[in-house]
Formats: C-alpha cells, sequence, structure tokens
C-alpha cells in the first residue's frame, strides 16, 4: 500500500487551481484531468463503480461486505480536488521538517519567509512530529489534497483487507470548492449517500457543523472623468468613491479584527480607474439575524453613496452563497457524536467549533445529505505558509476507518 503522505506528494505535483473568470464546470482542465488520474487509481484498487461525469464529479462505491439482508446506513466522504487561486498551485515544491523542535521554521531565506510559533501557537502541539511546508512560492495545497489523500488512503485499506467489515461507502470528488461552486451540479440522489463526510477542515481534531451564512458582494461605481487641469467641481473620481464607500463599513468587522462567531465584511478585490471602478466583498456571519442586517447595511450604503452622488453612480449586485449548515445537521445529531467517537478511537479529543468559512458540505447539507466536516491536518491555507503535520494525515485516515466500522456496528 501506498502511504497517505506519498499519495498526498503526488497529487501536490499536479496543478488543480480553479479559476473564477471561467465559465466552464470544472473552471479548468487541470481540475478534469486530476479527475482521471483518481478515476483509474479507484479502478486499480478494486472498485467498480466509479463515475467521471460532464461536470468534473468523480463518485464510486465501495459495496457492502456484511452480506445480503444486513443493512447499514450508506456513508460517504468527499473532498475537492481544486486549490485557491489566491496563491500559484503550479510547481509545487513541498520541504519536510523532521522532528520539529518547537522553534521558527525558515521556509525561504531569500524570501524571509518564517512560520514561527510566535504568529501560529498552533506550531507548538506538533513538537517532534514531521511538517510539511511549501518552498514559500506556492501554497501546499493540503486544502484539499490532504482531503483527497486521506479518502484514496482509507479506499486503498479497505479494499486490500477484505476482513475490515463495512457497509457501503461513497466516495466522492468536486472541483471548484474554492471559487463556490463545488457542489452547483452535485447529484445527491446519484451519489447514494445517507449521511457524508467533508475532509476538508484544518488542524488535528477539529469537528464542524456550523459554519458561516455567506454573501458576496460587488459594487460597481461610475465616475466622470475630466482633464485634471479643468477638473474643479466636474471631476468625479471613481476610485476615491470606492474608498469612500469602503470607509463607510464597520471597522471592528473586518476579518483580521474577528474571531468565533463574529462575522465579517471582507474586501476582496478593487479595480478600476478615474471613470469606472469596482469594489468586491464576501459577507459573513453565522447569527441569520446578523447576515441578514449585513447585507441590509451594504445595502444602505450604496443607496446613501447615491444619495450623496446622485444619478445612481453606485450600482449593488448582492448574492447568497451558502448558509450555516446547523439548521440541517443538528436533526442527525449521532453524526457528529459518531465522529466525536471516531476521533477518540483514534487517540484525538474531538475540537467541535465553528468553521470561519464554508465547505462543499454547507450546501450539500442543504441538499438533503447531512454533512458535517472533519479535519485534513493542514494550516494556513491559500498561502505561501501553509503546512501540514504528517501525522495529522495519518490520524485523519484512522478517523475515516474508524467512522466506517462505527457504522458497520450501528443499526
Amino acid at each position: 500500500m501506498e502511504s497517505v503522505i506519498d499519495k498526498f506528494l503526488r497529487y501536490i505535483s499536479v496543478e488543480t487551481s480553479s479559476d473564477p473568470d471561467s465559465e466552464t464546470q470544472p473552471s479548468t482542465q487541470e481540475q478534469t484531468e486530476f479527475m482521471k488520474v483518481l478515476v483509474k487509481e479507484l479502478e486499480q484498487i478494486g472498485i467498480k463503480d466509479v463515475t467521471l461525469d460532464e461536470y468534473g464529479y468523480v463518485m464510486a462505491t465501495i459495496p457492502s461486505n456484511l452480506g445480503d439482508g444486513v443493512k447499514r446506513p450508506k456513508l460517504g466522504f468527499i473532498a475537492h480536488v481544486d486549490t485557491s487561486p489566491d496563491a500559484s498551485g503550479k510547481d509545487i515544491k513541498p520541504q519536510f521538517f523532521h522532528n520539529y523542535d518547537g522553534g521558527d521554521i525558515v521556509i525561504n531565506k531569500e524570501k524571509n519567509l518564517v512560520i514561527s510559533p510566535v504568529d501560529f501557537p498552533e506550531l507548538e502541539e506538533y513538537k517532534g512530529e514531521t511538517i510539511i511546508t511549501t518552498d514559500g512560492n506556492t501554497l501546499l495545497g493540503a486544502d484539499d489534497k490532504a482531503g483527497v489523500a486521506e479518502i484514496m488512503a482509507a479506499a486503498e485499506y479497505i479494499m486490500t483487507h477484505p476482513e475490515f467489515k463495512h457497509g457501503e461507502i461513497k466516495i466522492g470528488f468536486t472541483p471548484d470548492e474554492e471559487i463556490g461552486r463545488g457542489v452547483d451540479k452535485f447529484d445527491v440522489a446519484r451519489f447514494g449517500a445517507d449521511y457524508a463526510y467533508t475532509m476538508d477542515g484544518g488542524k488535528i481534531g477539529e469537528l464542524e457543523y456550523e459554519n458561516f451564512n455567506a454573501a458576496s458582494a460587488k459594487i460597481f461605481i461610475q465616475g466622470r472623468n475630466i482633464h485634471p487641469g479643468y477638473a474643479r467641481n466636474k471631476m468625479i473620481n471613481a476610485i476615491l468613491l470606492a474608498t469612500e464607500f469602503n470607509a463607510l463599513l464597520p471597522v471592528e468587522q473586518r476579518p483580521e479584527l474577528t474571531q468565533d462567531y463574529e462575522g465579517f465584511f471582507h474586501v476582496v478585490h478593487m479595480s478600476g480607474n478615474v471613470e469606472e471602478s469596482m469594489i468586491q466583498y464576501i459577507i459573513r456571519d453565522h447569527d441569520k439575524s446578523k447576515f441578514e442586517s449585513k447585507k441590509r447595511l451594504i445595502q444602505e450604503c450604496t443607496n446613501f453613496m447615491n444619495l450623496k452622488y446622485g444619478n445612481d453612480r453606485f450600482r449593488l449586485e448582492l448574492k447568497d452563497q451558502y448558509y450555516n449548515m446547523k439548521e440541517m445537521v443538528e436533526p442527525h445529531y449521532h453524526i457528529i457524536e459518531k465522529a466525536v467517537e471516531a476521533m477518540k478511537m483514534a487517540g484525538i479529543t474531538a475540537e467541535v467549533k465553528p468553521i470561519r468559512g464554508g465547505t462543499d458540505g454547507a450546501r450539500l447539507s442543504f441538499m438533503g445529505l447531512p454533512c458535517p466536516n472533519i479535519f485534513a491536518g493542514g494550516h494556513n491555507f491559500h498561502g505561501k505558509l501553509e503546512y501540514v503535520p504528517a501525522k495529522s494525515m495519518e490520524k485523519a485516515v484512522e478517523v475515516i476507518l474508524n467512522l466506517v466500522t462505527l457504522y458497520e456496528k450501528s443499526n
């Protein structure tokens, strides 16, 4: 059997960044090619029911080996293959820091890129372990190639150990999660699971069934460009209007100043010139009423700026993206209890906490497939300081197998 670490290293060597500007699904051809690799590997370990559809979804079924007439819930495991477009995912060169001593990890001396426990105190939890990092030129891809590798490693173990008892197991790999389209065309009925888990969380022990309610907002601003030598009382600079709009939003509700259940407005993109500009936000809050208040506020800011400058100079496009899965998962709370027990069996204390983000599982839960999120082991996603402890990935595989065992023993 190939280790989960070896699988991970193979997978991150393939670029699968998603592209928010693409109108295709998957958004990049590289994701499709990588999905074909996964299909081949699933078939090579003996899984016969493997499909890759036109939208880039891989689905596979490991049949129950409990015998005819023994019914158990059909259990699914899901991960996404794309990496974030926030940093390059091409030519990833991982580094290994064995027997980590608890100090600074210098990943790129020339660029002065350091992962320090001063800035990232969770590093101290991994003393003595092997830490895998980037070389400082790309992201690492643990989000979510770690999850992909963990599911594949567990599947290989199950298929090569016929004595391991299990009910029917469903495997799903999705594209474009990082750009919010991960399950746009995911066929829950065809997938066929009763319950599922996304392997897409962070540090070891994380278990999440609460996530943000999420919306995106784009504000298009029409200025008026006049020669600066003759601009007095005539020019309307769209760039300055964009900065003025941003100043209307509460400073304390920026992501860098929030934590736990606190929501935020996050400006993610600004572009334009004197004549026209655009400012883009993501809006997040766990609490539905606060989420709606945030959306109202951004609409009120738009109205105010139009009142001030007239002529509908500001145009808002506001779209909901996904919702807090809590209300869909809590009626099936036993799936959380089983995950807690699966971690306990692996010697891990579960840390049940709200995810300050979203996963494919959030939308899947509203599509009829209760789907909490389990750790994949990585840290500092979407950037050049991303890292993953090797042991965390190994433990994630163990948790998957423990979950399969727990469902095999359930009625």
